[in-house]
């Protein structure tokens, strides 16, 4: 059932999103040794600051997985409850049309 406050109310899939930055650390690993071993220093450093980036985010990711079920509940924590009241003020009922504009009658 979709009750519109999914952006608010929505889950990360930590563990996936830790796989797939671990497969990027390697890449960027591997892309640093080889641009650097193949004398491309531009290419090495840009793989470099990619290897940082990753680094930061696995980080940030083990800190969310280790705080507990708020950040990666288990199978046993039920999903949030929706608001009870609607996330946006409906829109009114009876709308009348913009008046068109006149027309311009050219002599």
């Amino acid at each position: 059932m979709r009750t519109g406050s999914e952006p608010v109310t929505a889950r990360s899939a930590l563990r996936a999103r830790f796989w797939l930055s671990l497969w990027g650390l390697c890449w960027a690993v591997f892309g640093t040794a080889a641009f650097a071993l193949a004398g491309r220093p531009g290419w090495a450093a840009a793989c470099g600051v990619l290897w940082l980036l990753v680094t930061v985010d696995m980080t940030v990711i083990l800190r969310h997985i280790r705080q507990g079920p708020h950040y990666q509940p288990g199978r046993d924590v039920p999903p949030y409850r929706p608001p009870e009241a609607p996330p946006y003020p409906e829109p009114p009922r009876h709308r009348h049309p913009l008046p068109r504009p006149p027309r311009h009658r050219h002599p």
